[in-house]
Order: C-alpha cells, then structure tokens, then sequence
C-alpha cells in the first residue's frame, strides 16, 4: 500500500545508506511531504547549523498522495536555508516525486559531503551512490540527459542542480524536468554543498491503493467539480500568467522594486495573451488535470531557438516588471537561463531589482558593477545572471543574496526589500492587506506560497466569507478586518497541501468551491486506509506550521521579525491604481494579533505551551 513506502537515510562523506520504515504514529501525526520534513528537520535544527556545512540535512519528502491518482504529485525539499540563514523548505512539482514513489520510497534525508562530485540512484528498494564526474559543469537539462543516456533509460527522472548550485549560489534552485524547480530558500546551494550533482529515480513498483473502485468513483466526482470552477478553466488555458493583468490593473504589482506598483498600458506586453505567438501547448505534473503551463518557442530574433516550460507569472514578474523590463523575448530567454543555471527566477529577480535600486541612486556604480544595471536593460540582465551562475565580478557579490548587504554597506539595506532573510517577491502587499500580512507571517521568509489567500481579491459575499472561514472577514481587500483569521486559514490548508503533494492551485487557494479538508479526508482513507476526519486533519495542518515557528523560535525570532519592509509603512504609493496605499501599523498590529490568537501563540508570537500540549509537538 502507499503507506509501505520507505525512508532513506544517506551519509555522503561513508558512503552509507540506510532504510527503515516510517512509522504510522509518525505518519498519523505529520502525514508526509513537507509535513514530515518538518519534523525530520527538526531533529537537526539548531540555532548554529550551517547551512552549507556537512551537517545539515537535505530532506526529500514526497507528499501522501503524491504517485496516485489524484491532483497534483508533488515534493518538497528541506534543510536550513543558505539564503536565509533560517528554516528552509521548498516544494516541486513534475514526475519525480511520482517516479520516487514507485521505487519505494516515501522521503530521503541525506547528510555528509561527498569526497568527489556523486549522485544517488534509486531504483526499486535500492539507493546506489554515483560516480558524476562526467556530470561537472553541465547545466539543469544536460544533466538530466546525462543521465539517463549512463544509465540506458529514456524514463529515469532526475532532480539536480547547475553551475548555480555547483557554485555555491544561495539562491540556487534544485531542478527536474524543463522547468520544475524546488526554487526558494536555495536549497541547490545545500545541494551542490553536499557535492550532490543529482538525484535520479527510476520505479516500476505498484503502488496498492486501500478502494480503488470507491476511490476512483470519489475521484471521478472531484475532478468534475474541480474542472467546472472557472479559476481551473482559465488556468487550464492560459496558465499562471493570467494572474498578471488583474495585479497590474489593480496595483499591486512590483514595478521597479516596488517603487511603483502598475505598469500602466504597457501592461499589456507581458499579460497571458502576449505568450500566445510563443506557446506550442499547454503540460501538466504527473496525475493533473489542470494543464496550466506553457510550452515555448521563439522562432525568430535575437533568442532564436529558445524554447523550453513556462514562464510563471512569478517569472514574469520578477524578471519583467519588478526590473523595469518589459520585452517579453529578453524575459523567456532570462527564466530559461535560469532553469538551466538553476537559479530561482524570484529571488534572482528580486535581487537584481535591489542593485539597480542602488545604481539608480548612486550607492554603487559602473566601477562596482562593471555592467549598467539600469532599469530595462535587458542586455545587462542577461549578462548579471551569467555572473551570479558562475560568481564573476559583482555577481559574486549577488550570488550572496541577502548577506551581500554585508559587503554593500548599511546604505544599501533600506533598498533590500525582506523578510526573514527571504526577499520580497513579484507584488507589492501595500493595497492587498491580507497578501502583506501573509508575506509577513510566513515561516520561509516573504513567500506568497506559504499562505496568500488569493480569494481575498474576488469580492466574495461577505456571507460566504463568514461560513467558509469560521467567522467576520470583510470582502474587500483594502481592509485589516477579519484578515488575520484569513491569513491563518491558508496557513495551515497550504500545510496541509504540502503534505499530501497537493497542488494548491487545485485547492481552496483560489476558489471556495474548490478542496479542501473534508475531501482529503475522504481521498486518504479510500487510498491509503488511514481513518482520519477533517478536525484531525486541522490539527494535523496546526502541528505542521507550529513546529516551523518553533523552529525559527529556536533562531530567536518572534513577533519583530514578522513584519514588512519599511517602504510598505512609510512610503504610500506614489502613482497607478493604488495611488495612496501604505500598511498602517496599528491595524497591522491588529491583524498580527489576531492571527497569533487562532494559532495558539502569546502576543510574541510564540506558541503557548498549551498549544504544543494539545498538538503533541515535545521540542
């Protein structure tokens, strides 16, 4: 059954492995995915860990129902994070949490570092350690072709790292597939740490289901009511870049690293429909419905033969708006350079969006930088990315992320835009409230992912509101009221997603008629026999996010880092359609409150003792 799957534990620097069982206590109390990353996490976490130093664990875990039938099959990655210096954790989709599954296994811990660059084989029950020397210096998609041309299998999936994470970057990203990427908190820089070049599956296992015939009748019920939403409709058919118009119209977009929030009628070259002459089709992850990616090519120009996945609306506007760009070809060529580097398109955007601030204001220079880093200029993106990937010149420097404030002095720290170490990603909170507040509760780090209600901006009834989040929440999304309850809603269902390898986007994320705890409760038991209700899960998805904040207590922190950048505060939007809009302290503070109460945590932000009793977490 899908609960037989096993545990890997991997020492590098012996060359060691070994496999045990998941226990069903554990399995009952943290489900799988991020949910029991955290907790494998949380045996290793201490405030001094390295996040580069042998000692830190590179935790692979695929969600419960990741490889069955369902709705999306995704994994997540964990370790202390090299950007941030704080918790770390980031989640993927594509076929190789699938692929792990049918080998055998559920989750890898991996520690150590290899004497010589290696990679992990796992195959039916077995792990081997490689030799992948070969493999040095080759990009995110060379690699995988790598591969499996050594290993004679056309189907062998593979997730690993480039000449971003080979060097050390701390935003580098773990790769699989054309563009799938575990992207935040760097967990390729803790990768390419570790020597670790690859990790490559390759399962023939079957995968027993506990009903297959009442789960794929269930099944059958909620891919119908999930493909007749409109937000899965319209995702199917021009994907996450939809989302772009309506945060460009609204105002709350990063244009310029949030110095204006809207682009105006330029807009217009970056919305969904400017993809279309470049879209050859629309992909899906292993076992989804929702084929809500892009398949690209440019044809002719400057990037003639570019092609590959995506972009993301997260891609286009980190490495669009927020950088003042607005050629849609530069941006495609710039997001694929970055799958192949294996940079996260975010966070490289976003601090690229930092330096320029910088340049324009005069705190650094062409004698600092050795390229124009002016706001547009695609040609000088193109050539910064190349000196990040492989640490050349002032890319050595951004290839620091957050700590190159260290080397760029005081005066550039007002210009970084963070949260706990994490930048601030392609929108500006000052108009959404709930959106400012989720980036600034997230346990990563300032990550729409974590918990963005993304309902908030559909102007709901506030009747439907009241009833589906347990109580008063304003259907506009310029007001603090009842938000700090909203916010907490997602934090614990996105938990809980993870967990399971659940898109979220298949979920409550943005569409109320969408799943949520009641359906997985269903789709566990008929899957995996596990008998557990909608309140245990609940609990469930708590358990999962408190011991985050546990963890990040562990580093010192409490309710002052949980804020936002001092622009959101004290600078009201100079211009668009939030001409106006700053977070008002007071009614942040409020909205902190009251999420801090409905999680269980005093007025610091830290969870009470009665709520570890009640949620089991002994740490």
């Amino acid at each position: 059954m899908v609960l037989d799957r096993k545990i890997a534990f991997v020492d590098l620097e012996k060359a060691s492995v070994k496999v045990r069982p998941l226990s069903m206590e554990l399995r009952g109390k943290y489900l799988g995915g991020r949910g029991m990353n955290m907790y494998l996490l949380s045996q290793y976490y201490t405030s001094d860990l390295e996040p580069l130093s042998p000692g830190n664990p590179l935790i692979f875990g695929a969600g419960l129902l990741t490889g069955t039938l369902g709705f999306g099959s995704r994994i997540s990655i964990s370790a202390k994070s090299p950007e941030s210096g704080h918790l770390g954790d980031s989640n993927m989709g594509g076929e190789f949490g699938a692929e792990l599954v049918r080998a055998g296994f559920s989750h890898l811990v991996i520690t150590g570092k290899s004497p010589k660059p290696a990679y992990l084989f796992i195959h039916d029950g077995e792990v081997e350690i490689r030799d992948a020397g070969k493999l040095r210096g080759l990009d995110t998609v060379e690699t995988q072709k790598g591969i499996r041309a050594e290993l004679d299998d056309g189907k062998v999936q593979v997730a690993c790292i480039g000449p971003a994470g080979e060097n050390l970057v701390r935003f580098a990203a773990v790769r699989t597939g054309l563009k799938n990427a575990a992207g935040r908190t760097g967990m390729g820089a803790v990768m390419g740490s570790k020597n670790l070049k690859a990790v490559a599956v390759r399962g023939t296992l079957d995968i027993k289901v506990a009903e297959p015939v009442k789960y794929l009748n269930y099944y059958s019920r909620l891919l119908k009511k999930i493909m007749g939403t409109k937000w899965v409709s319209a995702l199917g058919n021009q994907g996450t870049p939809l989302l772009f118009r309506l945060a460009n119209a609204s105002g709350f977009l990063s244009v310029r690293n949030n110095q204006l929030t809207s682009l105006g009628k330029e807009g217009r070259l970056l919305e969904a429909e400017a993809l279309e002459p470049y879209s050859t089709g629309m992909v899906a992850c292993f076992g989804c419905p929702a084929h809500c990616r892009h398949r690209f090519s440019i044809k002719d120009g400057q990037y003639k033969g570019t092609h590959g996945e995506g972009p993301e609306y997260a891609s286009i506007g980190s490495l669009g708006s927020k950088l003042g760009n607005v050629d849609l070809e530069n941006i495609l060529y710039a997001v694929e350079l970055c799958n192949r580097y294996g940079l996260d398109t975010i966070s490289a955007g976003s601090y690229i969006a930092w330096a320029m601030e910088l340049y324009q204001r005069g705190i650094i220079g062409r004698e600092e930088t050795g390229i124009p880093l002016e706001w547009g200029n695609g040609e000088a993106i193109i050539e910064i990315l190349h000196m990040i990937a492989y640490r050349k010149g002032f890319g050595d420097i951004l290839a620091e992320g957050f700590f190159a404030k260290e080397t760029l002095g005081a005066a550039s720290e007002e210009f970084l835009l963070q949260i706990k170490g994490l930048p601030i990603e392609m929108t500006d909170e000052r108009l959404p409230k709930s959106f400012g507040l989720g980036l600034a509760t997230s346990t990563r780090g300032a990550c729409h992912m974590r918990s963005r209600p993304s309902m908030d901006v559909l102007g709901l009834p506030q009747e439907i509101l009241k009833k589906f989040y347990g109580g008063p929440v304003s259907n506009q999304y310029t007001s603090y009221r009842g938000k700090g309850r909203m916010v907490w809603w997602h934090e614990c269902l996105n938990a809980l997603c993870d967990a399971l390898g659940y898109c979220r986007f298949l979920s409550a994320f943005s569409s109320p008629h969408a799943l949520q705890y009641r359906h997985f409760a269903r789709l566990i038991s008929l899957c995996t026999g596990l008998k557990m209700t909608a309140g245990e899960l609940r609990t469930c998805a708590e358990r999962i996010y408190t011991l985050e904040r546990m963890l990040l207590v562990r580093d010192g922190m409490s309710r002052p880092d949980d804020t936002l950048p001092q622009r959101y505060f004290d600078e009201p939007v100079s211009e668009g359609p939030a001409k106006g809009s700053v977070v008002e302290r007071k009614d942040f503070d409020r909205m902190l409150d009251e999420n801090y109460r409905l999680h269980g945590w005093d007025e610091e932000g830290i969870p009470r003792k009665r709520t570890l009793s009640r949620l089991g977490i002994e740490i």
